[in-house]
């Protein structure tokens, strides 16, 4: 399927009367974080260049087969945005992958953004942690300097078993590694851990490692989403026989064993994606005890607690 310029369905964080055409090429589907959605996306490269993870199918489409753009693509694009909305602050570089560029690609990316937005506020990307292992704490402070604030980290699991179950490629020191290089670099960390990848059979070590890799990595932000299979579990059982899934009780354990070992200084905590079943927000660790009394009710008194039904949730 070729690249296909449409309307882009994006609000921006400016003053605009009416929306008018803004010709960016995307190849379809495009992702983005829940919080990016005020944001110009911009594809630096197509599709994720590990794309082997089990549980993920975001990028296993034909078109979606990874390669990066090219300079003068980016540059087009991000000189007709300026054209049509010159107020632009927010920039997410799409698309899993941005972060695998080289340094030199990044910082020239950086400059045509800075040059072309003069309200500029903030970059963002989608971050594998083996893309941070090629890069020093300098260059990751040289680029937060020129703008890029925030990387979306999908850790997924802390546990080393399961990880490997789900071919996710890293491991909990190399993902520790990175969180920790992105926090000394002065950028923030938004982390993701899937809540029931392990199954029944892992659950515990999952919750336990998952949280510990959180407490050494101590990020701005920590999500979790229900793991889920829109396109069915083939994909992911091939790799892990043993899985069982976990019931909506079950799921509520799990996540209630998670929080109580985060030790997190000042993490905005969010559980509110649609895949779960209840929204759990607070900041850790002051909200912590707010936060696992609603579990509690949840896993013992259901009824005194608004749950999502099967048919309001999704991926």
């Amino acid at each position: 399927m070729p690249p296909r310029t449409y309307n882009a369905l994006i609000v921006f964080d400016i003053e605009c009367h009416e929306m008018t055409d803004l010709p960016v090429s995307y190849i379809e589907p495009v992702f983005r974080p829940p919080s990016e959605a005020r944001s110009f996306i911009l594809p630096v490269t197509n599709g994720c260049s590990w794309n082997q993870c089990t549980f993920c199918e975001m990028y296993t489409q034909e078109q979606k087969k990874f390669r990066a753009r090219k300079d003068e693509d980016i540059r087009r694009d991000i000189e007709q945005m300026a054209l049509a909305v010159p107020g632009v602050r927010r920039v997410f570089l799409a698309d899993g992958d941005a972060m695998i560029l080289p340094v030199r690609r990044l910082t020239q990316i950086l400059l045509w953004l800075n040059e072309s937005f003069p309200d500029l506020e903030r970059v963002s990307s989608y971050c594998l942690p083996r893309n941070i292992g090629k890069k020093s704490v300098e260059d990751l402070a040289e680029l937060k300097a020129l703008g890029l604030d925030i990387l979306y980290v999908g850790l997924e699991s802390g546990d080393n078993t399961v990880l490997e179950k789900v071919n996710k490629g890293e491991t909990y020191d190399s993902s520790v590694s990175a969180l920790t290089k992105i926090r000394e670099a002065g950028l923030r960390s938004s982390v993701m851990v899937l809540n029931g990848l392990g199954g029944q059979k892992y659950s515990r070590q999952h919750a336990l490692n998952s949280a510990k890799a959180v407490n050494a990595a101590q990020p701005d932000y920590v999500s979790t989403l229900v793991v889920s299979f829109p396109m069915g579990e083939a994909r992911f059982r091939a790799g892990f026989e043993d899985f069982e899934p976990m019931d909506q009780g079950q799921l509520f354990q799990e996540l209630y064993t998670f929080i109580e070992a985060l030790e997190l200084e000042h993490s905005i905590f969010r559980s509110d994606h649609a895949s779960n079943y209840l929204p759990l927000k607070g900041v850790l660790g002051q909200d912590k005890q707010r936060l696992l009394n609603e579990l509690e009710a949840a896993i013992y008194r259901p009824e005194t607690v608004r749950l999502r039904e099967e048919w309001q949730r999704g991926l």
